[in-house]
């Protein structure tokens, strides 16, 4: 079976895609699902934010698995504009709403913060109240025109499965030498 690379433009007029229950529901595209937020930086919260990454990037250490159930590929955070303004994308497997219902009840149950609650106008009662929290989200959020898959509607599951049958298969062929 051989993979070809594809690519899709989403059209800026979203009027004619299926409503989900917090707005649009965007097309699965080859790079699987995601989101870009940008937003204003409380003044002085940018090092918190950062430090919010290093928080996060220990809990990985200590539990790989802690994001799993949000079926993530990538997550990347930028601060910009001298440290004023940051953008969150992510790319994941799942839809909007339920990345975005599964990231509040994931870090609800966690008892874990999230960077958002460093950016201006970020609901308060987000953990409580997961509407607030998507609407912010869809009001800061720049979809994108274009989007590429080298490996197109590969999930990450289907990735990693790859990746264990690979390992397996050279393991054999290693022993066989």
């Amino acid at each position: 079976m051989e993979i070809t690379p594809q690519a899709m433009v989403i059209p800026k007029d979203t009027g004619h895609l299926e409503q989900g229950k917090y707005g649009p529901v965007f097309p699965k595209t080859p790079a699987c699902y995601g989101f870009t937020i940008i937003a204003d930086v409380q003044p002085g919260r940018a090092e918190a934010i950062r430090e919010h990454g290093h928080a996060l990037a220990k809990a990985l250490e200590s539990d790989p698995y802690l994001l799993a159930p949000l079926k993530l590929h990538y997550l990347r955070w930028v601060l910009f504009d001298d440290d004023t303004r940051f953008m969150y994308q992510g790319i994941f497997d799942t839809d909007f709403d339920k990345y975005t219902e599964d990231a509040v009840a994931l870090f609800s149950k966690a008892g874990v913060s999230t960077a958002f609650e460093n950016l201006q106008g970020f609901p308060e009662d987000w953990k409580t109240n997961p509407e607030a929290f998507i609407r912010f989200v869809r009001a800061h959020q720049c979809p994108s025109f274009l989007e590429y898959g080298e490996y197109p509607y590969v999930t990450a599951d289907e990735i990693k499965k790859a990746l264990r049958m690979k390992s397996a298969l050279s393991e054999m062929l290693d022993q066989l030498q």
